[in-house]
């Protein structure tokens, strides 16, 4: 039996410091999807890892085992007791599983509902995967429609139109902070692309940035040059944590780069002088204990929640309608289920008829002593001419079966004609549809 899994915690279930062990870089995900399918139930995985959320999603045999081991995997890299994490975990299966990656990739699951990020995101850990070969015919057309869904509710409803971000929502609590950002002395860490996005919304707030990178310097210095600014190593960290006012940081390192030994230095050489930290990075950039120094006033991802409500009024009237394309895209990848269920019965079907012919004609081969090669191939020809325009009918209605009476009319015929469930399943069935098969039957059993 196969069926879909998700296993996940996001912003909503998790706090930061959960989310930041459980964080993986898109190339530590891809290979963690491998790791994945070489356990005894999981067939296929996908491992999607944003600051928001780290989520697997998975094709399985016996689901039960499947989560228990997976969970037992993501305890491990998280250090903690999978009891623990369990706590903060959750596991939608089958078209749960399908309407949760939905609702994540049109960014309607997204700390800022309509946030067009995620999209990429979701592609990218789709095809890190699949360059793992740890994707399959289940988990492809899952992300496929998935993307497609996406694209409806970005381009259908107007969810992503006034351009909110968590880098924009960042910017806007340094203003809020401090005022007018044109004379602050700012210093982003990091190149990547929550780095441009911060970059774009400090320039139109006529603040001069630097940027502090080492392994993206070239990607550094063309941000730079398109948004004002100037480029300098992660070395002379310490020099310009002299002369900021603002350090946006938003970096993939695994540790923080800001510890509060030397964070501490730094404000007794600055005489205190106030300093404020937004780290929008999972893992966090800055040492939480950072908070806990005189003059350092420190914002991680999760404190931006407060500041998100009053930016996404105008999302919010959008998501009726985007939640409606959710639905009917669910319905459409449910009816493509539903065919793949039918093919099994259609291909037990005409095997029957087969069988059927060539027991008539071998029951008959001692008959035709008068009648030439010629003459027999006729009959045969026509006995599987009759039997293939009496299976026409039925098979063209069997593929066109709606979801809602298809898995009854499916028995009927099975039931009516005597057709063994096993025997198509392994030997008619192509292999890369075997498995969809299985979900269908572990879906009708639960129903």
């Amino acid at each position: 039996m196969s069926e879909l899994l998700a296993l996940g915690i996001s912003h909503k279930t998790a706090p930061v410091a959960l989310r930041e062990r459980l964080a993986f870089t898109e190339g530590e995900a891809s290979e963690f999807a491998r790791e994945l399918v070489g356990t005894a139930e999981v067939r296929e995985a996908v491992v999607i890892s944003t600051c928001n959320r780290t989520e697997v999603y998975l094709v399985v045999g016996d689901a039960v085992a499947a989560e228990s081991d997976v969970l037992g995997l993501l305890a491990g890299r998280a250090r903690i007791r999978p009891t623990e994490l369990a706590e903060a975990i959750y596991s939608p299966r089958n078209c749960d599983t399908a309407r949760h990656l939905y609702r994540v990739t049109a960014g309607l699951d997204s700390m800022i509902v309509g946030e067009a990020e995620i999209q990429g995101q979701v592609r990218r850990a789709h095809e890190g995967a699949m360059a793992q070969g740890a994707t399959g015919p289940l988990t492809n057309r899952l992300f496929s429609a998935a993307l497609t869904t996406g694209k409806r509710v970005r381009s259908e409803t107007s969810i992503g139109a006034s351009r909110v971000s968590v880098p924009s929502v960042a910017v806007d609590l340094a203003q809020g902070v401090l005022g007018d950002l044109a004379q602050r002395h700012v210093v982003i860490l990091g190149a990547g692309e929550t780095s441009e996005l911060t970059a774009k919304a400090l320039s139109a707030q006529g603040a001069g940035t630097i940027f502090l990178a080492n392994r993206h310097a070239d990607r550094a210095l063309s941000l730079a040059e398109r948004f004002g600014g100037s480029v300098v190593s992660l070395d002379e960290l310490p020099e310009q944590l002299l002369r900021a006012d603002i350090v946006l940081c938003s970096t993939s390192s695994p540790h923080p780069i800001v510890g509060r030994e030397e964070l501490e230095m730094v404000m007794t050489a600055r005489e205190h002088r106030p300093l404020l930290l937004i780290d929008i990075a999972v893992p966090r950039d800055v040492d939480p204990a950072c908070a806990e120094l005189d003059g350092v006033s420190l914002y991680d991802i999760d404190d931006l929640q407060a500041n998100v409500a009053r930016n996404l009024s105008s999302r919010e009237e959008e998501l009726p309608a985007a939640l409606e394309i959710v639905e009917q895209e669910i319905h459409r990848f449910a009816r493509w289920l539903g065919q793949l269920d039918a093919l099994p019965t259609v291909s037990a079907l005409r095997e029957h008829g087969d069988e059927l012919v060539e027991q008539v004609l071998a029951e008959n081969a001692g008959r035709w002593e008068s009648a030439s090669p010629r003459d027999i191939a006729r009959v045969e020809a026509i006995a599987r001419a009759v039997m293939g325009r009496l299976l026409h009918e039925p098979t063209i209605r069997l593929r066109s079966l709606s979801s809602d009476r298809g898995h009854a009319s499916l028995e009927i015929v099975r039931e009516l004609f005597g057709l063994r469930e096993d025997a198509p399943l392994e030997n008619e069935q192509p292999a890369e549809l075997a498995e969809v098969h299985d979900l269908q039957v572990r879906q009708r059993r639960e129903r």
